[in-house]
Formats: C-alpha cells, structure tokens, sequence
C-alpha cells in the first residue's frame, strides 16, 4: 500500500467566503454534504494520482502541512491569489530543473502552495 494522502479539509471561520474563493481560484465545483452543514466536499484530483511529498525542517510562518496544488502558471495564479483576497507568502520561486512554486495564505489564514512543472526552472 503506497499511503497516499487521499483527503484534506480546510478550515474556515467564514465556509462560504472559502468556498467563493476555492471555486473562483481553482474552478473546484463544491457542494454542502447531505447531513454536514457548513461541509463542502469537491474533487480536486482531476484523475490524477498524488506526485510525492517531504518533511522538512520548521520555518517561521510555516507552522503547519503545507499542501500544494498544480497550477499551469504559477504567475497567473499569484495575481488571481491578490485579487481574491489571498496574500502572497513567497513569490514565484524556481525549483530549479524541475518547475516553480509559490506559497499562500487564503482568506481564512491557511497556507498552501502552487506547483508548475517546468524542467527548464532556474
């Protein structure tokens, strides 16, 4: 069994202000699950199977998980991230020979990041 991560939950003091952001960022399409209110479920995966992870040593600001979502342009999205409310934690940064990153708190405090495969990074 390769373990993989298979679910994660965002927390949210305002679900709704979550879910508009979520939605317009990423074009999840979310809906409340019967029975769970304030619990909105949506599948992210696009078909694909999780890339890998890491641990690493503790960095200020970085005082939890940090999960990353692929992105076609790590630029794009750092704007769209403003616009929505979200604010930059480290900008579009390269990975070098493999891709770029950026990482970002949303509008209810959570850190995530964003991934662009790139093989010519530098």
């Amino acid at each position: 069994m390769a373990h993989q991560v298979v679910h994660f939950e965002i927390p949210a003091e305002d679900v709704q202000r979550a879910v508009q952001f979520y939605s317009r960022l990423f074009g999840w399409e979310m809906e409340e699950a019967p029975g769970y209110p304030d619990y909105y479920m949506f599948d992210s995966s696009g078909g694909q199977e999780l890339q890998g992870g890491a641990v690493q040593k503790r960095q200020p600001g970085m005082e939890s998980p940090v999960n990353y979502i692929s992105v076609e342009s790590v630029s794009q999205m750092v704007g769209r991230i403003r616009e929505l409310g979200g604010e930059i934690l480290m900008d579009k940064s390269p990975v070098p020979g493999m891709g770029w990153i950026a990482i970002f708190h949303d509008t209810e405090g959570n850190t995530f990041g964003l991934w662009e495969d790139d093989q010519s990074a530098a």
